[in-house]
Parts: C-alpha cells; sequence; structure tokens
C-alpha cells in the first residue's frame, strides 16, 4: 500500500521540472520513487510533510490516500485547500491537515521543498486555530545537514 502512495505517473510535483511520481533525496540530490526515498528518511527518523496545492485529496480512494501518506512517515500536510472527507481521513491517521491562509501557497512563500519545518502545535488545537510555523533552508555539504533561517508562517488548522 505505501509503495503505491504517490505513485501516479500523472502526479505532479511542482518542485521538479518533469511529471511523473518522483522526489528529490536531499542528501544526495537522487532523483528517486518517492516510496524509496520516504524508506530513506524514515530509517534516518525524519519526520515528513506535504506541500501541495488546491483540493488535496480529491479521488476516488480517500481512504487510501490518507493511510499511505502515514504508512511513509507524513506527519503533516500543507495544502491550498482539501477535499472535505480526507481531511477527516488524514487526522484519523494522525496526519496534521494545515492550511496556507487566504492568499498563499508554496510558490507565494517561495518555499522550495528543501526545507526544515518547525510545526508549533498548541494543546489545545482546533479547527480554525492559527498555528506558527518556523522554516529554515536546508542545504547539504560535506556529509551535514546546514541550515539557514527562511522564514516564519502563520497556517490554520483545518
Amino acid at each position: 500500500m505505501a509503495r503505491g502512495t504517490f505513485a501516479n505517473v500523472r502526479l505532479a510535483n511542482k518542485f521538479l521540472p518533469r511529471l511523473g511520481p518522483k522526489t528529490v533525496y536531499i542528501p544526495t540530490g537522487e532523483l528517486m520513487d518517492v516510496y524509496d526515498a520516504a524508506a530513506r528518511y524514515r530509517e534516518e527518523g525524519r519526520p515528513l510533510i506535504v506541500l501541495a496545492g488546491k483540493d488535496y485529496g480529491c479521488g476516488p480512494s480517500r481512504d487510501w490516500a490518507a493511510k499511505g501518506p502515514q504508512m511513509l512517515g507524513i506527519r503533516a500536510v500543507i495544502a491550498e485547500s482539501y477535499e472535505r472527507i480526507h481531511r477527516s481521513n488524514l487526522i484519523g491517521m494522525g496526519i496534521v491537515p494545515l492550511q496556507y491562509l487566504e492568499g498563499q501557497s508554496a510558490s507565494s512563500l517561495r518555499l522550495t521543498g528543501r526545507e526544515v519545518y518547525a510545526i508549533h502545535m498548541p494543546e489545545d488545537l482546533h479547527p480554525g486555530h492559527l498555528i506558527d510555523v518556523s522554516v529554515s533552508q536546508l542545504t547539504y555539504t560535506d556529509g551535514c545537514f546546514h541550515t539557514h533561517t527562511h522564514g516564519a508562517y502563520t497556517l490554520e488548522a483545518t
């Protein structure tokens, strides 16, 4: 099930120059299947997030679409908007659905998918709660990760 997550050949990873279910494994810069990259990050103990566009989770397999990301180690999704039922399914899988504020997107915030995110969640989290997210630019040189402050943003818990 996890291997099929994000494996549709029509999937558009907007951070890559071509269509397809691929991602970049940041430490090596290697282009690989999403599942393989997620497996490597899981071995390293790195939780993952998804940066998404509009209507995240639309499609006929919503239950499976929430379980797959959880199995890949995804802990949060930041999207422009969600399919309503899918948002609930993400919560049921322990994945936090966050939404950009009106007019924001990964593009408008100049996010590249190569950042480190610190999501500051209150104990009394509820829909509509504004969440602070600190973003640092991530680089990998000489076998080490380095971060540089990118910015702090406010997102909405959905």
